[in-house]
């Protein structure tokens, strides 16, 4: 299982226009490439359900919230406060995405692929804000990717959509060509 995971580093009392349009434009790229959503430390005081409604009502974004209302019909969006010793193990092994990871910790693209073709899950963490992801975080993984592979930081919701599209695109065209050299014979 692969999830998105959004950390909200913006305000943590009040909604802005951009933690609905964040979850607005995820959720149209996570239905699409299999991923579930997580939510952390956003500052809703709603069920999930409400949430939906919520996002459906103030954007046109993601046809309206029409693929963020599937992922919840199909038990691929969660809601939680942030962890205060890690995050939720169910959803696999926490990766920081960063343009800066810590060296001894970095992991590229192809690892993830390779483990995504191996059956493993991550959690995949974004950051919501100007600052990405808060550094006390980065000690909540071993895994730190730069999906650049070049420390360029990238906008979040250019992050959003990058992340999933990046790693799926190597998973995909991995299994095609397994699929074709074994249709060759080969």
């Amino acid at each position: 299982m692969l999830t998105l995971g959004i950390v909200n580093t913006y305000d943590k009392i009040k909604v802005l226009d951009a933690h609905y349009r964040a979850i607005a434009r995820a959720a149209p790229i996570c239905y699409a490439y299999g991923f579930t959503l997580c939510l952390f430390d956003f500052p809703f005081k709603m069920t999930p359900e409400e949430l939906v409604e919520y996002v459906m009502d103030k954007t046109t974004i993601g046809e309206s919230g029409k693929y963020l209302k599937l992922l919840h019909e199909s038990n691929r969006l969660f809601v939680f406060d942030l962890p205060k010793k890690g995050f939720q193990s169910q959803f696999g092994t926490a990766v920081i995405t960063s343009s800066k990871p810590e060296e001894k910790y970095a992991v590229t693209p192809e690892e993830i692929a390779d483990g995504v073709e191996h059956n493993q899950s991550y959690l995949l963490l974004v950051g919501l804000g100007r600052k990405g992801l808060p550094k006390k975080l980065f000690s909540f993984s071993d895994h730190h990717l730069d999906i650049t592979c070049e420390g360029i930081s990238l906008e979040t919701c250019t992050a959003i959509g990058t992340i999933p599209s990046y790693i799926m695109g190597i998973v995909n065209t991995r299994k095609k060509l397994k699929d074709t050299c074994k249709d060759r014979g080969y």
